[in-house]
């Protein structure tokens, strides 16, 4: 899935620097209001996984359209049938200006182990210059970041800004956006936009902003495989007969080369944004051991970002401490696949299930079930929409960004793309590589915030086309 540049409805207005010192000197008198809202916001664990209170979840879509309404806007809380609550808030459009639509989400992934985590996590804490909290970066300085830079935005032009703003902050990205679909056909006309900016990915490193062309898809599938019709001793019958758990092993063994390549035919692989990073750095960012080889073939970006992955992320089988000398006659495994940014999901998961399917060993019964899916995405990123996001990451960070891609999968990325298609679509986020989002210790970056709030107030500035009447709160 790709998304278009449609051109600005008037001409991108320059960033002179008189313009950003004026912005940055408003939004740092605003920086302790905005570090306290969003500590508050991280304190409600709206957690949207099944089986956990939705009380909180409710709440932080409540507190969320209290902080846009307070910004200027008229916001709402709206759902679609059983879904969690999103929030949309909007200033409407002069005619002829364009629309920008400024996405993010409010829910947060569980927290794990309480142990794990060096201060609470529900209880935001600064360490070093960073901010250590469940949510505190994905995503919910995110939605600080709309809401700060909205603020600012009314700041220079009143309450009738000289171009729309409409921010769409949704309530269960983390367990699959399963309402967004009906939220985008519901909300359709309020939500339409000549660019959207969705701020949930991440910057190339600490002090070098980024844009994300291009994401992979994803395929995660359930397998199962049969090989007896019940449980017998493993003494009295191994050897001539299967173990299911031993032929899963054989199996899912089958789905990588011995280098690590991924052996399943049909599974594609596209061209990636073209930037150095080097093995030693990956290999630190990813834990592993200085000296281990990189699986695969080619450079990290291509292998990360334009190559397909696969990973059995769990196995049901009995535990150690439970084992009983038993062949076990029926195991499961979950097996998540990355796909090429630009391989549509069901084409992949057809080659995946013919594999498996042919690769059965010892003549067991397997069996493929389809758990979830999206499609990836890729960016343009020669527009004029794309070449406003750079000046302003450029103008905030005082170096020039880079554009980059993400091994993981945003699946609601390719629902906008599809709802609207003319609108251009932007991917920028609050997260850099120590960042640790879904694990213990997740943080946030304070200063790297800062700059993201300042970008996203610099991006919206190019796009504004004053009124005749309206005269300028700060210097153009």
């Amino acid at each position: 899935m790709s998304s278009a540049q449609t051109p600005p409805t008037a001409p991108l207005r320059a960033l002179t620097p008189q313009v950003v010192a004026a912005y940055r000197e408003l939004l740092d008198a605003q920086w302790p209001r905005v570090r306290a809202e969003l500590e508050a916001l991280a304190a409600i664990p709206s957690v949207s996984l099944a089986g956990y209170d939705p009380g909180p979840v409710e709440r932080s879509a409540q507190q969320v359209a209290e902080l846009l309404a307070d910004a200027g806007m008229q916001a709402e809380v709206v759902r679609a049938g059983g879904g969690h609550p999103a929030v949309i808030a909007r200033i409407p459009a002069p005619p002829g200006a364009p629309t920008v639509l400024l996405y993010a989400h409010h829910d947060v992934q569980p927290t794990g182990d309480p142990q794990d985590w060096v201060s609470p996590p529900f209880e935001p804490t600064e360490r070093a210059g960073r901010l250590y909290g469940r949510g505190v970066a994905d995503d919910k300085a995110g939605v600080m970041a709309h809401v700060a830079a909205v603020r600012a935005l009314v700041s220079r032009y009143g309450d009738r800004p000289p171009l729309g703003v409409t921010v769409f902050v949704e309530g269960e990205e983390e367990v699959g956006s399963a309402s967004l679909p009906d939220l985008l056909a519901a909300h359709h006309d309020d939500l339409d936009a000549d660019l959207i900016v969705l701020a949930d990915s991440s910057n190339w490193a600490i002090g070098v902003p980024s844009l994300t062309r291009t994401l992979r898809g994803n395929v995660r599938v359930v397998v199962t495989v049969r090989a007896l019709e019940h449980g017998v001793h493993s003494g009295v019958y191994g050897g001539p007969a299967p173990d299911a758990l031993t032929a899963m092993c054989r199996l899912l063994a089958t789905l990588h080369e011995p280098d690590g390549r991924v052996a399943v035919a049909g599974l594609t692989t596209s061209e990636v944004a073209d930037v150095d990073y080097p093995p030693d750095r990956f290999r630190a960012e990813a834990g592993m051991a200085p000296d281990a080889p990189l699986l695969g073939r080619g450079s990290v970006a291509a292998r990360l970002w334009g190559q397909p992955a696969i990973t059995v992320i769990g196995i049901d089988a009995p535990r150690v401490d439970d084992s009983a000398n038993l062949l076990v006659p029926r195991c499961r495994a979950k097996v998540s696949v990355r796909l090429a940014p630009d391989q549509p999901w069901p084409q992949a998961y057809q080659a995946v299930r013919e594999h498996l399917l042919s690769n059965a060993p010892w003549g067991v019964a397997v069996e493929v079930e389809l758990e979830d899916h999206g499609d990836g995405f890729e960016a343009c990123t020669t527009g004029p929409y794309a070449r406003a996001a750079h000046a302003a990451l450029a103008a905030a960070w005082g170096r020039e960004p880079v554009d980059i891609g993400q091994g993981g999968s945003i699946p609601f990325v390719a629902e906008f793309a599809e709802r609207f298609p003319r609108a251009a679509i932007l991917i920028t986020g609050v997260e850099d590589p120590d960042t640790r989002a879904h694990g213990a210790n997740e943080s946030l970056h304070l200063a790297e915030f800062a700059n993201v709030v300042l970008a996203e107030a610099l991006l919206l500035e190019q796009l504004a086309c004053p009124l005749p009447d309206s005269g300028p709160v700060l210097p153009r």
